[in-house]
């Protein structure tokens, strides 16, 4: 077998043991099996996954656009992740560290309020046991009075290798001892791996999902409803905030470990196949051709395609089974590196090099500045400042790609997962100024918009056409466009959740508040619009050939001759004229009038362009 087996982007599967041959020391054979496990765990959360912003990834998977996420990278409008401690990967995963100090409460804006008795809670977490002999409760996300009391409403936390969620109902909602703790005992917990957490609550009901398996609660607790009080709620993720019943609120319960997506979605719960569709492996092992495998195979997978076990009754048969077993990465960008393979029932290792994919340069061009009228920017359509944007994206192919050597520059097809226009400058006037998307503009799309006075965000996993296509559909209106001396705005597009960026493309919005009167053009100086300028380089070389020496014969006759023609010209005309005015003197004095005054008012022009006259 080979010890190392190159995996170039793009080539679909890969065939791990071309040449593996397996013999036996003679006697009976009974059966075969073999056990193949692709170890990916150091790669990303667990194995190469998409690694778009959680927003985008829903909606990449049809789930409901209205959950809220509670860990989503620091902005002016989402800073209270500005103090926890990142630790992203290669790729641009956003992931978070808690290390038993750190904590953040979430914006009072940002918490959905009404929970009723459907909502999921999900998340992305990576977590150990806890150090010491009594192990304390590590919140995740907890759910607590601001100030004065010290209840819990809700929480999800990790006790002793548990995790555990408490749902405590209002007093309004339930007056009943009702199921409040919901307890699950799980390897994954403590296990030190990545695993993808969902809690699917249909009250009284509680259902948790662990990378896509169900697993129902071992201990259920029940509790009396929380009673009526008017105190504000705090939520938190890392700890759980304690505002009452102590001198100084503070945290309490920190979180040791490591979450990403961390999202809460009121109203309704998660399907089984938006679930699969969130924590999906992009790599994994595969069989090539199975019509070809012989009859006594058996094989299976577990549900990451990580571990492979084939079974037969044939030697033959195994060997034959063994050669189609393939490597398959479906990521148009792939996380590069090592995988390793074990072939546990003969203690043969190898491993997977994933090669670095070829970096897409993302280029957005266009027209960067726009002038209109006051009027235009007034309309009630307002104007499209990216009415021009073309949005591309290419490759330096200095090696192989796809299966075939093209080196030089070549344009790619990839998606997008966001776009944002900001505003440079001072922020929007939303009394009089505004910059939107009509919701049309994103139908048929796996796109959704939002906007502030800071500008817009376009997001989604979508083709660059799309994206092309809904930009083009952004407008722009100023209901007093007489104060506007400027505005700009700055867009970029990302891949991959900001692993490839474009570049900033600045547009200019200015108003065109009037035009200044022309008392004279020059006819002669300025083309008319539909002349093209058209150089002859030939032309112009033959005629530099001759600027030292003097002219040649044919250009001087051609001088001679215009000059003469012209002369000849003013003559006839002088003596149209001169016999125009003696036949009139023979007329009565009315009719010299009359004609006298068809003269004046007839503006005779004369235009002659003597490089026309024709040389025999």
């Amino acid at each position: 077998w080979n010890k190392r087996v190159d995996y170039e982007p793009g080539t679909g599967s890969r065939q791990l043991f071309p040449k593996m041959h397996l013999e036996t020391c003679g006697g009976l054979l009974s059966g075969v099996k073999a056990m193949v496990e692709l170890q990916t765990n150091h790669i990303g959360k667990g194995c190469d996954r998409e690694t778009y912003s959680e927003k985008s990834l829903q909606k990449l998977c049809g789930a409901a656009s209205s959950s809220t996420d509670l860990l989503p990278a620091s902005s002016p409008a989402t800073n209270w992740t500005a103090s926890l401690l990142t630790d992203s990967g290669r790729d641009s995963d956003l992931i978070y560290r808690f290390e038993g100090r750190q904590a953040a409460n979430i914006l009072d804006h940002v918490v959905p309020q009404n929970l009723t008795d459907q909502f999921t809670i999900a998340t992305w977490m990576k977590h150990g046991p806890s150090p010491g002999l009594r192990a304390e409760k590590e919140t995740l996300l907890c759910n607590s009075d601001k100030t004065e009391m010290n209840r819990h409403h809700y929480s999800l936390y990790v006790h002793n290798c548990r995790l555990v969620f408490l749902l405590r109902r209002d007093v309004t909602q339930v007056d009943t001892f009702r199921p409040a703790e919901f307890h699950w005992k799980l390897e994954q917990i403590c296990d030190k791996e990545w695993h993808y957490y969902v809690i699917n609550v249909e009250f009284p009901a509680v259902t948790l999902f662990v990378d896509g398996v169900t697993y129902e609660p071992y201990l259920v607790t029940d509790d009396w409803p929380i009673q009526t009080a008017q105190i504000d709620t705090q939520l938190t993720v890392g700890a759980c905030w304690q505002g009452g019943e102590v001198g100084t609120p503070r945290f309490t319960q920190y979180f040791r470990g490591s979450l990403s997506g961390l999202t809460i979605r009121p109203g309704r719960i998660e399907t089984q196949k938006v679930i699969s569709c969130l924590q999906a492996c992009k790599e994994g092992l595969d069989i090539n051709s199975l019509e070809s495998l012989a009859k006594d195979i058996k094989f299976h997978f577990n549900p990451a395609q990580s571990v492979l076990v084939v079974e037969g009754e044939e030697l033959d048969s195994i060997n034959t089974a063994m050669t189609k077993v393939s490597y398959i990465n479906s990521r148009q960008f792939p996380t590069s590196g090592l995988r390793r393979l074990a072939h546990h029932h003969h203690n043969i290792k190898s491993v997977v090099m994933v090669l670095p994919p070829s970096e897409p340069r993302i280029t957005i061009s266009g027209s960067n500045r726009l002038v209109r009228p006051g009027a235009d920017l007034r309309g009630p359509l307002g104007v499209a400042p990216f009415k021009e944007l073309q949005i591309t994206s290419t490759v330096t192919k200095g090696d192989s790609f796809g299966g075939s050597r093209r080196p030089g520059v070549m344009e790619l097809m990839h998606n997008l997962d966001y776009c944002d226009v900001l505003v440079i400058g001072d922020e929007l006037n939303p009394e009089r100024e505004s910059l939107e998307i009509h919701h049309s503009a994103l139908l048929g799309k796996h796109l959704d918009a939002t906007n502030s006075t800071s500008g817009i965000s376009i997001y989604g996993v979508d083709s660059m056409a799309h994206y092309e296509q809904a930009l083009r559909q952004l407008r722009y209106r100023n209901q007093r466009p007489v104060t506007l001396s400027e505005r700009r705005f700055r867009l970029t597009c990302s891949e991959l959740n900001g692993r490839y960026t474009s570049n900033e493309f600045n547009l200019e919005v200015s108003v065109l508040h009037h035009s200044a009167p022309v008392e004279h053009v020059n006819h002669m100086a300025v083309q008319a619009p539909f002349m093209r300028p058209v150089h002859h380089p030939l032309m112009m070389h033959t005629l530099n050939s001759h600027m030292s020496g003097s002219a040649p014969p044919a250009a001087t006759a051609v001088i001679v001759v215009c000059i003469a023609a012209l002369v000849v010209i003013v003559v006839i005309g002088v003596y149209r004229i001169h016999a125009t005015h003696q036949e009139g003197s023979r007329e009565d004095e009315d009719e010299v009038k009359e004609t006298e005054e068809d003269w004046d008012n007839s503006a005779l022009t004369i235009t002659v362009n003597p490089m026309e006259v024709r040389i025999d």
